[in-house]
């Protein structure tokens, strides 16, 4: 018996050995995944690579630093409606109210804030409250009545609209105080450098605290681990990118508060997503509703909740919005709002059909979305051209999104 436990150990150990080959093997194994059809971000990082080279070609002032700072202003307020897009399109639902959701809760702060004399904290909580009762009544009528997503949020994209140009009143714009801290917050407050520097650094260091615990625990457990060259090399080609972009908006502006406010609420996401029962019980109800519930997960719980988070980021979305333009108007929420939000959360990896996605898709795909808007308005062209190109590239992305799918199914079965 002890030879037979001596034999299994040195077992383990060669698997341990064949798969710690360090960033070679790490690198087999990422091209073994894209080969399967899982793509991940690399369509969508090469997309906007693209994009950045075939803009800057035409119009070098696409990568000045002042105009990339703009487009992040510009970016934070619909990729945080976007963010909330994922949670619902990782279920298979989807949410068409969120424009609307948007355009009614900076209606909200204008009227509670301006019009009423309700302090600015106060008036932006009940904004987000509105939408977490409009996600309470999507989630609700997908509970009880197995109403689909698609009607009830279409029906309450109407509903919500008319109550937005109801309390705007017959003046239809409520404008914001200029010198106040959240039109401040929107168009002008840029992080210190200092601490866009540690900023930049922390998610390196992140990656090296908690990749060596995970070593740590697999080699204790006898299980393989890719090595610490390949944690130590992705941890440094990612603080090297993002000091570079630092260092570079730096020579303008800097890095938006505004925009840095997005990238905190995708951070927080991703935790909930990848490190806690509840994320996990949200993939698997998008993968199969049925064996979820099978398994223990109380789906109607997790389908509420989704619906909750998009309506409430949409919200808060609203009020980035009024942020930056300095006003509740009519128009707020309306155009390709709802567009820009949802072909984001799909350009940048979020799945349709459910079950896959991430809160960096967001991120991602609102960057896609603002760089051709930004680039097309530099070349003075007209914005029936971004439609068209922004309806082509989401079209582009629905169609990657189902020949990886259809090359997992295809894997799966050899």
């Amino acid at each position: 018996m002890s030879g037979e436990n001596t034999n299994m150990q040195l077992d383990r150990a060669d698997t341990r050995v064949r798969h710690d080959e360090g960033i070679a093997g790490a690198i087999r194994a990422f091209f073994d995944r894209v080969r399967s059809g899982d793509l991940g971000m690399l369509p969508v990082v090469i997309g906007l690579v693209l994009i950045s080279v075939v803009f800057t070609t035409l119009n070098p002032v696409f990568l000045a630093p002042n105009n990339l700072v703009n487009l992040l202003f510009d970016a934070a307020a619909v990729g945080l409606i976007s963010l909330g897009v994922v949670f619902v399109l990782l279920l298979g639902e989807i949410d068409l109210s969120i424009g609307s959701m948007s355009g009614l809760a900076s209606a909200l702060i204008g009227v509670l804030w301006v019009n009423s004399g309700v302090p600015l904290p106060l008036a932006i909580a009940g904004a987000v409250a509105a939408g977490v009762a409009v996600g309470l009544v999507y989630g609700f009528l997908r509970n009880k009545f197995e109403m689909p997503s698609f009607v009830a949020t279409l029906a309450g994209l109407l509903a919500l609209l008319g109550m937005q140009l109801y309390i705007l009143g017959p003046t239809g714009s409520i404008n914001l105080p200029y010198t106040s801290p959240l039109v401040r917050f929107g168009q002008i407050l840029i992080m210190p450098a200092w601490l866009s520097y540690a900023l930049a650094v922390a998610p390196g260091v992140v990656i090296i605290v908690t990749g060596m615990a995970t070593m740590k625990r697999r080699a204790a457990a006898s299980l393989s681990s890719s090595g610490s060259s390949v944690l130590f090399a992705k941890a440094g080609l990612l603080t090297a990118a993002l000091l570079v972009a630092v260092i570079y908006l730096n020579q303008g502006r800097g890095v938006p508060w505004m925009f840095g406010a997005f990238v905190a609420f995708v951070v927080i996401m991703d935790y909930l997503l990848t490190r806690t029962q509840w994320g996990r019980s949200l993939f698997a109800v998008g993968g199969n509703a049925e064996a979820a519930r099978r398994s223990g997960i109380n789906v109607k719980r997790i389908r509420l909740s989704a619906f909750i988070l998009c309506s409430s980021l949409a919200a808060l979305g609203g009020v980035f919005s009024a942020a930056r333009l300095a006003s509740s108007s009519q128009q707020a929420g309306t155009g390709d709002v709802n567009l820009n939000a949802i072909a984001a959360a799909v350009i940048g990896g979020t799945s349709l059909f459910g079950g896959r996605g991430s809160a960096w898709s967001a991120l991602l795909g609102i960057l896609v979305i603002q760089a051709i808007s930004n680039g097309l308005t530099l070349l003075n062209l007209s914005s029936s051209l971004r439609y068209m190109i922004t309806g082509g590239v989401l079209a582009i992305a629905v169609i990657v999104d189902s020949l990886a799918r259809r090359s997992r199914a295809s894997h799966g079965k050899a």
